[in-house]
Order: structure tokens, then sequence, then C-alpha cells
């Protein structure tokens, strides 16, 4: 427990951006000046703020009017503390941060982010600093927590793109493919393709055969409907690509020598060069499978902007004023999860590292296939 009472906090927004980051900030920020009284600062552009000690302070007159903004008004950065570049040069900064936190009489440290930002909380947890987490990403990866903040907009947005890519595909008796963001995990797209009524959703988690996607174009071309809607995940591949990555992360963890890892580095690299133009390849092999046009559309960065869905202000708001409330109780080394209707602080060692992938088993999968979608498999 917390031995001395809480003073001055500081709060930063790490990884991608994600709509949901302004009302996070004012949550914790108007928890902790209004009913605790603690002064609140704010760390801008993630870590390196952190590092490089620039920060703002927040009053009740910049906490207002943020909770409808996209964005971070802190600014973000996918810098680590212990690999950042300073002036040209990579540097372990955790040291820095140490002093810099101790130095600006910190009792606590917020910090908003994904997955990486998990990892990075971590390590400063390890230098001593009481650190507190809140999952935030548009791809809904981050383990042990029900939901991620910014998820639900970018949800709403991918489903909204693929509703009006619809009438585009039925008026030219096109293949429309949608690619949706999602690297490692396929929420985004699974519930975007079910909710936009996508004939087929292509996964990370499903590796897809080419042939069986385009058995079911024709068979929908048979049935009298000359379009079909592909939603596909950016890191979704094909079997044979998903063969060849397991062979080269085998080779990796069986590597002993300098020299064998700079060849599997080199391996992994080429594949994932190969890898950046997946959706457009799969457009040309299902042109030439199935005779229809095919069209690509990459939704992006748009996935990311614009004003929190009412899911996420909720989302946001809750997590942030519980984080408030685990400082006063001097909880710290977790991550404000969101379990159910309520929250859940969870050890940051155990969330740091691992991947919310979607289960074979989910009701999601299910639902899919059961009102006739193909996941390619």
């Amino acid at each position: 427990m917390q031995k001395k009472p809480v003073k001055r906090i500081g709060i930063l927004t790490a990884g991608g951006d994600s709509p949901g980051l302004n009302a996070a900030i004012r949550a914790v920020g108007k928890a902790a000046i209004g009913e605790y009284g603690w002064e609140m600062i704010g760390f801008r552009d993630g870590f390196l703020g952190l590092a490089l000690n620039r920060w703002v302070r927040f009053d009740k007159t910049r906490l207002a009017g943020i909770l409808t903004v996209g964005g971070t008004v802190l600014g973000t950065s996918r810098d680590k503390p212990h690999r950042m570049e300073i002036n040209g040069r990579v540097r372990d900064m955790t040291g820095a941060i140490a002093t810099n936190y101790r130095r600006l009489g910190l009792d606590a440290l917020v910090c908003i982010g994904g997955g990486g930002t998990q990892k990075n909380a971590l390590r400063l947890v390890e230098k001593g600093l009481h650190i507190i987490t809140l999952p935030k990403t548009i791809d809904n990866d981050v383990a042990l927590t029900d939901a991620t903040i910014g998820f639900d907009t970018a949800l709403g947005i991918a489903t909204e793109a693929i509703d009006r890519l619809h009438s585009t595909a039925h008026s030219h008796h096109r293949i429309v493919i949608a690619e949706i963001m999602g690297h490692r995990a396929g929420w985004l797209t699974l519930g975007a393709g079910i909710a936009g009524g996508a004939d087929v959703i292509l996964i990370p988690e499903i590796p897809y055969d080419v042939e069986k996607v385009a058995a079911a174009v024709r068979r929908r071309s048979r049935n009298g409907t000359n379009f079909s809607i592909v939603a596909i995940a950016e890191g979704a591949m094909s079997k044979q690509d998903a063969v060849a990555f397991a062979a080269v992360e085998a080779r990796r963890k069986l590597a002993k020598t300098e020299l064998e890892r700079e060849h599997v580095k080199a391996e992994l690299a080429a594949l994932e060069a190969r890898h950046d133009g997946n959706t457009l390849r799969l457009a040309k092999q299902l042109e030439q499978l199935t005779h229809l046009e095919a069209r690509v559309t990459i939704l992006g960065y748009v996935q990311r902007g614009g004003t929190p869905s009412v899911a996420d202000r909720l989302l946001a708001t809750r997590l942030g004023t519980a984080c408030a409330g685990f400082i006063q109780e001097g909880v710290f080394g977790v991550m404000v999860a969101a379990r159910g209707d309520g929250v859940k602080a969870v050890p940051i060692e155990e969330v740091a590292g691992k991947l919310k992938t979607v289960p074979a088993d989910h009701q999601w999968i299910e639902a899919a296939r059961r009102v006739g979608t193909c996941l390619g498999d």
C-alpha cells in the first residue's frame, strides 16, 4: 500500500492514436483534480516527453471540451524507453525517465496505450515507479480486457465503409475488397465484416485458401448475385504464406549464432516485404479465377480518426475514473481492464507481451459461418 498521500500524478498517451484518448485523459484528470484534489501533468508525445521533460499542467480549463475530440491533445509516439533516438543516437532512456519522474515529484504515472505501451510500462515498473495503465487500441488485441479504448469507434467506421461499398459493387458487378487494420488480430475485420454483411472475411487467425475464396464468389454468381464484398485484415495471409512464416519463426527459435540470426532476420524481412502487397495480389488472383473485376479500398488511418463513439466515451470515462480510484488506494503496477460492466486491476506483467486474438470457437466466428460467410478455410 502507498505510504504517503498522493499529491501529483502524470499521464501520457503512447503508440498509435485512437478515438477516446482525450476522453480517458479527461476522466483521469477530472477525478484526480475534482474528487481527490491532486495536481496532474501530461507528457507530450508519449514516453519521449517523459524522457525529455516536456510536460503541461492540466486544470479544469484544459480538460474542458476534449471529451468528443479525436486523437490526443498530448500527442503520441512509438518511442520506447529503452531504445529511444536522441540527437541521432539510439539510447536507453529508462534511467532519465526515472530521474524525471522523481524530480517532478510524481506519485504515479498513467500510461494509456496498446500492447507495446504495456511492455514499456512494465520496464518502468521494474525501475520502481508507480505505474498504472489503460488499454487503448483500435485492434482490440490487448490481453485480459474485454474491450480497448478506440475499438468501438473504428468498428463503426469500418462497418460504414463496407455499407457504402455495397452499392458500387452491386452497380458494377464487381468484387470489392476492403482492407481493414489489424496486423496480428482480426477483431476489427471480423466485427465490421459481420455487421456490414461482407460475403468473405479474411483474418490473421485463419489462413485462407484463395481457391476457396474464389469458389465462394463463383457460387454467388451462379445464384444470380454478380458482386461480392471481401473484408480482409491487413495481417491476413494465405495458407502458403502462413506455412512460410511459421518455418522462418521455427528457424528463428533454433538459431544459435549471430550469423544464423541475421539470415533468419533477412528471410523474415523478405516475407514481410512481400506480404505488404497481399491485398492487391489477392485482387488479381480473384480476377483470374472468377473473371470478375476486383477493386481494392484500403481504409487505412481513416479508421483511427474522428469523434469517439458513445461506447468509447463511456469506456474511457469508466476506466479513467477507476484508474484514479486505484491510485488513491495505492494500487500500482496494474492495467485497468474492462470486465463486463465493471473493471479489474490486472498486473501489467500478466498483460505485457500477450496478444488477444480471435479464438477459433468464438461466437463471432460461429455466427459468420451460420449466415454463410466464407472465412477462406
